[in-house]
């Protein structure tokens, strides 16, 4: 555009950045920094992409072990990543599906200069159930599901993918966008598949949320088979100057069965939280 700032034109360009970890980014505005659920990775967001680049500048991160990052040697770890990522993005809002909603969660917790909000979306604390957390799913689900990529690493991700959308208003279709962006940067590997599902099986996050002093915004879905939306209720309560947004025929992927309802409230707290030009570098 005529008299567009240079610094404009690279912020809504595509681009991998420097060594390390691969992070898209695209679009002008308040800066969201979205991080991917368990054998996917940033491409996965495509839909909330295309609704709010116009808005936001979006930085969709890939993983170590998955996506563009497959080759990556960071650890799979909460500090690990989250260092990184912190390194090479502005102040932002975080925000996480699933998996990707520990490490949004762990920046918010240890990095509130650089977390201005928190978007959870199908995400808790704390993912597997507890005598004093009983809205959540059972260990033993995780363990299988660890047990079975030694056997049979294409099926059990297909089957990991159908649960995400079983339930759903508009399961057909999320289906199909998984299973065409499950190897579309190429297959996860095997360590980073494992180190996951650890990372789902063992994190407990609950005494960090009390804690934190950014806003946030948690979406759940309510036909939801890994992660209950009366689980996602109670990490609310946990939080203070949280909202909660049940999406009452979804399941866990409202990011593209619903990614009208997810991006616009997305938007309300990126633009409630962050100055349009923070999100310019």
């Amino acid at each position: 555009m005529p008299g567009e700032c240079i610094d404009c034109i690279l912020a809504r360009s595509t681009a991998a950045m420097s060594d390390g970890m691969h992070i898209e980014v695209t679009g002008r505005g308040p800066a969201i920094v979205m991080l991917h659920g368990w054998a996917l990775h940033g491409g996965v967001f495509a839909l909330l992409a295309q609704r709010l680049s116009d808005r936001c500048t979006l930085y969709r991160v890939d993983l170590p072990g998955h996506g563009r990052s497959r080759d990556d040697d960071t650890p799979l770890q909460l500090e690990a990543c989250v260092a990184q990522i912190a390194a090479r993005t502005p102040p932002a809002v975080w925000l996480g599906w699933s998996l990707g909603g520990l490490f949004a969660l762990h920046a918010a917790a240890t990095r509130p200069d650089r977390v201005r909000g928190l978007a959870m979306v199908c995400a808790t604390p704390r993912f597997v159930c507890a005598p004093d957390w009983p809205n959540a799913v059972d260990a033993g689900v995780f363990a299988q599901f660890a047990q079975a990529l030694q056997h049979d690493v294409a099926g059990t991700l297909q089957r990991f993918i159908a649960l995400d959308t079983f339930g759903s208003e508009h399961a057909r279709e999320e289906l199909q966008v998984l299973r065409h962006e499950l190897h579309a940067r190429g297959e996860p590997t095997a360590a980073a598949l494992q180190a996951g599902l650890q990372l789902l099986q063992a994190s407990d996050l609950r005494s960090s949320v009390p804690e934190m002093v950014c806003p946030s915004l948690w979406i759940s879905g309510g036909r939801d088979r890994l992660v209950s939306p009366a689980g996602v209720a109670d990490a609310v309560q946990l939080a203070g100057n949280a909202m909660h947004l049940s999406i009452a025929r979804g399941a866990h992927a409202p990011l593209i069965g619903h990614a009208d309802v997810v991006a616009e409230a997305v938007w309300g707290l990126a633009a409630a939280v962050i100055p349009a030009k923070a999100g310019i570098q």
